[in-house]
């Protein structure tokens, strides 16, 4: 039988936890926040809680702080938003990212000579496969884990290419109480080592891993702009629970991961060429389905710094 031994009355059977059927708790906004309308664009929910179709709104056109406070609000109440035939450059995607924050610089992936150290290039075809199939909150190695990210698709396979989206906070939401009461004051350390470390030489890492030493951040997060608690591991950065034994710190892991893969917390979106997404790093993850090979595949990604977790 699969159980963790908790300081609660009895222990926890995972099992059990695993086999929910029915209804779930599908909370798309804070609680004691109403729903309100937008006034300057249209919202096409693609699933209840998560991810929406911004229409009515041009990228290249300036921004204004109305705007942009509007697009703010429905960032946080979506998780993620998509725009389609936005016909931008480089620049202009940064100059919207911006509008958010300062702009985060990379540390694995390589720049290439005509292009910006903030801007994070996928080209995948023959030569290089997609490796992003896995569940993951981008950079949460760093203290302050990107705020959000802006991906642009540039080309795009004639099928297949899509990427995924998780809400976090439906996640813990859904969580059985138990769960809940072991794991909110607990805290896990995050490291790059696990995802990058096949980008570098020995000597590299070594330099890196200097550099980027693990950091421990919260199990749940706060969402430092709505306060609804966020689950905050991944399988690509977390590595441990801290004060547990290894065996029982990666039960209560691989049980957590597993959160992400519930249809229920998802939205799924198609690409086509022009298409944005903009979504929160503080509440989701995301994972691009590898299944184009050996079809082209070419985005260009930009992150917003963000702030230290809690």
């Amino acid at each position: 039988m699969s159980e963790i031994h908790t300081n609660l009355s009895r222990p926890l059977k995972f099992e059990n936890c695993d086999n929910y059927v029915g209804p779930r708790i599908l909370r798309r906004l804070p609680e004691g926040v109403e729903e309100r309308p937008y006034s300057l664009f249209e919202v096409k929910p693609l699933t209840p809680i998560i991810g929406a179709e911004i229409i009515g709104i041009d990228l290249r056109e300036p921004i204004s702080p109305e705007l942009q406070a509007e697009l703010n609000r429905a960032l946080l109440e979506w998780k993620v938003l998509f725009f389609r035939n936005q016909k931008i450059t480089s620049e202009q995607q940064r100059a919207f990212a911006r509008l958010w924050g300062e702009l985060e610089v990379h540390p694995f992936y390589p720049v290439e000579e005509d292009q910006s150290e903030e801007i994070v290039r996928f080209s995948k075809g023959k030569k290089e496969t997609g490796k992003e199939n896995i569940w993951h909150t981008d950079v949460t190695f760093r203290p302050n884990p990107a705020k959000a990210a802006i991906l642009r698709l540039i080309e795009v396979p004639p099928v297949g290419g899509d990427t995924l989206w998780a809400d976090m906070a439906a996640a813990y939401d859904n969580l059985p109480d138990e769960v809940k009461e072991r794991i909110d004051h607990l805290t896990a350390i995050h490291d790059f080592t696990p995802a990058f470390s096949d980008l570098l030489t020995p000597e590299e890492l070594a330099v890196q891993q200097e550099k980027f030493p693990p950091v421990e951040h919260p199990v749940v997060r706060t969402h430092p702009e709505t306060g609804r608690k966020t689950l905050f591991v991944n399988p690509s950065f977390t590595t441990r629970i801290v004060g547990l034994d290894p065996d029982e710190s990666e039960e209560l892991l691989q049980y957590l991961f597993r959160q992400a893969h519930i249809p229920e917390y998802q939205v799924r979106f198609r690409w086509e060429k022009d298409s944005i997404a903009f979504w929160d790093n503080r509440a989701t993850q995301h994972y691009a389905v590898s299944d184009y090979y050996p079809n082209p595949r070419k985005a260009e990604r930009v992150a917003i710094v963000g702030d230290r977790p809690y």
